[in-house]
């Protein structure tokens, strides 16, 4: 009884970051601050997708990445897939260097997200650019891409101690 009431706490902890990328996907909550601060706006699911992805790929999966990027487009009313793919790149990125590298810090994370944003975003132009009828504003896709890399150590000390939390749980 004891170790399915572990096994039922681990799991429970571990749908934290899955819920809060399907919430953000869900609720057309954009972290855009534009009513207080012009230009102020970040993705923050893309900070979710890497930081999970990096440091423990079972929490979330590939389906569930490409599923909340689908509800994602739903809702904000983007062409369907786009969000999903960037989601997914975002996540290859992550696997990739989470694979060749040996010992993972702070900088490497945080200097390697440089790569994940810059592949998602310029897929999501070539896409728009190609097969959609959306203005595209280089300018506002700028300052989120660069908001987004300004904010990511932010929630890397958020997530950090959520991570130890769950791995103190697993390794009991």
């Amino acid at each position: 009884m004891a170790i399915l009431y572990k096994n039922l706490k681990l799991k429970t902890l571990s749908l934290g970051p899955l819920i809060l990328l399907y919430f953000l996907s869900v609720t057309e909550i954009d972290t855009q601050f534009s009513n207080y601060f012009e230009i102020l706006s970040f993705n923050l699911q893309l900070i979710i997708v890497y930081y999970w992805v990096m440091k423990d790929p079972s929490i979330l999966g590939n389906g569930h990445i490409f599923f909340a990027g689908i509800i994602n487009d739903v809702i904000m009313g983007l062409p369907m897939g786009l969000s999903a793919l960037g989601y997914l790149i975002t996540a290859l990125v992550a696997m990739y260097i989470r694979s060749v590298t040996v010992k993972m810090t702070f900088f490497t994370d945080w200097f390697t997200f440089i790569l994940a944003i810059f592949f998602s975003q310029f897929i999501n132009l070539i896409l728009i650019s190609n097969f959609s009828d959306l203005n595209i504003s280089y300018s506002v896709i700028f300052y989120n891409s660069l908001f987004t890399f300004i904010f990511y150590p932010i929630f890397w000390v958020l997530f950090n101690p959520y991570l130890t939390i769950i791995s103190r749980f697993n390794n009991d």
